[in-house]
């Protein structure tokens, strides 16, 4: 509850941001696209429960259309924000409430799909509410993301871990009982315009903080801003100044 609670006070401080907030160019290396996995398995008839959802802005630019969608997070403004969203977007389907991904009350064997996008997971209460053949799809953040950059300060999100975030999530996956479970390396180029939007990135997010999925541990802390020029001067490039991102995709079926 110590990690849950620290977690849920640093996203209540950066509630009110997206990734369009900052002039980033993206290159994805790897095929893998979690809305086009999404929308090869849903229908007008399916039932997707969306965690972690933030904002709601990725559910409601990528998710298809279906008879129930219901998009979860455990921070109540993150959920204001999401219902503001959906508003705005005249979507149908679609509802948006706080729930602890830890403490799902969802009911049984409902979901045709369950999508997790950089949350938390608990497999076994994701099993329990997907009907049977049902598909659960995470994209997470693994241990190398960011690595140089990480390297440089000499901590990061998964920094101290010996096992990669990736490889905790498989291992949960398979003991939750699922089949056909398949992981994925993802990699992708990021490229920022401005070292503003780096910095905004970089505060927005936990990359450069003590956050360990192995020991459960969340510590905020501080930008070195010189420790950050070190690293601009020697990773711009012609389209900006560049990120290594890695992270990973897991399917799985009930």
């Amino acid at each position: 509850d110590y990690m849950k609670d620290l977690e849920y006070e640093f996203y209540e401080k950066v509630k009110n941001w997206d990734f369009s907030m900052f002039d980033i160019e993206e290159e994805k290396l790897t095929k893998w696209d979690m809305y086009e996995i999404l929308r090869k398995n849903t229908n007008e008839n399916s039932k997707i429960l969306d965690l972690g959802t933030g904002g709601g802005e990725n559910l409601l630019e990528n998710f298809p259309d279906a008879l129930e969608i219901l998009g979860t997070d455990y921070s109540k403004e993150m959920i204001e924000t999401a219902k503001q969203n959906l508003i705005k977007s005249g979507r149908k389907n679609i509802n948006f409430r706080v729930m602890d991904s830890y403490n799902m009350d969802t009911k049984d064997d409902y979901y045709d799909v369950v999508v997790a996008r950089n949350t938390v997971t608990v497999p076994k209460q994701i099993y329990k509410t997907l009907k049977e053949d049902g598909l659960l799809i995470i994209r997470g953040v693994d241990k190398l993301d960011c690595w140089d950059l990480k390297k440089l300060f000499g901590k990061g999100q998964g920094y101290h871990d010996t096992k990669p975030i990736s490889q905790i999530d498989y291992e949960a996956v398979i003991d939750a009982g699922f089949k056909d479970v398949e992981l994925v390396p993802l990699y992708v180029r990021e490229y920022y315009k401005t070292k503003e939007d780096l910095i905004g990135l970089l505060l927005k997010t936990p990359i450069l903080d003590n956050f360990s999925e192995e020991n459960l541990t969340f510590e905020r802390t501080r930008l070195d801003l010189e420790k950050l020029e070190e690293y601009i001067e020697s990773n711009t490039k012609e389209k900006g100044i560049v990120l290594k991102r890695n992270y990973y995709g897991i399917t799985a079926r009930k």
